[in-house]
């Protein structure tokens, strides 16, 4: 259905969980990838998981919240595969905690991996974006539009990456780059979910918040990525995307009372 040979994709936090998903996926459809990651062991692991699913890869290890560190991995990347025809921003960090129960620090800590650091990801990728033509995606969450308990840090970031998505639409369009969030619900097998819903009733009782009933998978995100990055979301811009089964819809206030239940059993 996708073909991708011949382009670049470059993916910010595309050593794990979802964004590996999608890394892996514009692999198996031609795509020459590029991840970038704070631990070089993950970069090295992703490396070889995604070769495995063919084309050419290369990995990068630094931290988004270094500006400059992240600006010399994507001109690396650009100097090796040239012009990048899809960009996503994924790197995040979470973890559940009230909002008097977490330090300032852990706060600040949240904003940085996943506000500042989209961000700098699109302002030192844009210089090397295909103009026109590129695709931008952000991976955004539910916590952008849905107030979660324990999740102050999260939907104060999120918020913030929906807005910068919408606002790089507005100022980007003009060169042909198109800008869009997706926002995964509960995805199995990622350690995000392993960190949220972490033991067997908490994950059952998630899936069952979902209206489809199950969790999704890295591919269900992968494939909406593949999507919007295809010839036939041209006209796609500017948009947050849910890919959560119907999540978002009513169900995601569940996680805030699994949250409670985690919480007060440590206490």
């Amino acid at each position: 259905m996708f073909d991708f040979s011949n382009k670049t994709v470059f993916i910010a936090g595309g050593t794990s969980g979802i964004n590996l998903g999608i890394a892996q996926a514009f692999a198996e459809v031609g795509a020459r990838v590029a991840v970038l990651s704070r631990s070089q062991e993950k970069v090295d692991a992703a490396v070889a998981s995604i070769a495995a699913h063919g084309g050419e890869v290369i990995g990068f290890s630094a931290d988004v919240r270094d500006y400059a560190a992240v600006e010399e991995a994507l001109k690396a990347a650009h100097q090796q595969f040239g012009d990048l025809d899809v960009l996503v921003s994924g790197a995040a960090g979470n973890f559940p905690a009230k909002a008097l129960g977490m330090s300032a620090n852990a706060f600040k800590s949240v904003v940085d991996i996943d506000l500042m650091g989209t961000y700098h990801v699109l302002r030192a990728a844009f210089p090397l974006l295909k103009k026109p033509g590129a695709s931008v995606i952000n991976i955004s969450a539910p916590q952008a539009f849905i107030p979660m308990a324990y999740q102050m840090h999260v939907c104060a970031a999120k918020a913030g990456v929906d807005m910068v998505t919408r606002v790089a639409a507005l100022e980007w369009g003009k060169e042909g780059v198109r800008v869009n969030s997706v926002v995964p619900g509960p995805i199995e097998g990622t350690e995000g979910m392993a960190r949220l819903a972490p033991t067997p009733d908490s994950q059952s009782r998630v899936a069952d918040s979902v209206p489809l009933g199950r969790f999704g998978t890295t591919q269900d995100v992968a494939n909406c990525c593949l999507w919007l990055s295809s010839a036939r979301a041209y006209y796609v811009m500017g948009t947050v995307i849910p890919v959560d089964g119907g999540w978002a819809l009513g169900g995601a206030s569940e996680l805030g009372k699994t949250f409670d239940a985690l919480l007060s059993a440590r206490e």
